[in-house]
């Protein structure tokens, strides 16, 4: 096993374990929004910021997963064109289309960190500050250029050997 084996190894556990903080966030999640509709609902008192931490967890959670998703290839992906083409020109469309996001992820994870680094807002109710969650966004942006790039040394990979 090389030492890009190992990165590749390392890399997609790296997601993997970040994944899953994003994942265990989902419970206090659905205990929180179904305190508050029952406390709504029941005794007409819902929970003092529950809209708060709620959207601040699933922010979380999304960003934390997306790396993960795109690991196990559970993003959306339109195959119809790309079928009918030839294996090579499929390759390198793939590749292509790889470089292309890439290049606008990176761009994401750049702007979130100059964004997120100048943040010093708070949240209306709960007065959670807002700089970890905007630099959440380049975390999330960085973990998703290095699947990224795996993803492109593979399609390279399979360029060459063609």
């Amino acid at each position: 096993m090389g030492w890009l084996a190992t990165v590749r190894k390392g890399i997609q556990r790296a997601d993997f374990y970040i994944c899953s903080v994003g994942m265990v966030l989902l419970i206090p999640m659905m205990l929180i929004t179904a305190g508050d509709i029952i406390g709504r609902a029941v005794w007409s008192r819902p929970i003092p910021g529950a809209v708060e931490l709620s959207s601040y967890m699933l922010a979380v959670f999304i960003l934390l997963g997306v790396a993960y998703t795109h690991q196990v290839k559970g993003h959306v992906r339109v195959t119809m064109l790309v079928s009918r083409l030839p294996e090579r020109a499929g390759l390198l469309l793939d590749a292509m289309t790889t470089i292309l996001s890439l290049f606008m992820i990176s761009i994401l994870a750049w702007q979130g960190w100059v964004v997120g680094i100048e943040e010093r807002t708070v949240s209306d109710m709960l007065r959670v500050p807002q700089l970890p969650f905007r630099l959440l966004v380049s975390v999330a942006g960085v973990l998703l250029c290095l699947e990224l790039l795996i993803d492109l040394a593979d399609s390279l990979r399979k360029l060459v050997r063609r």
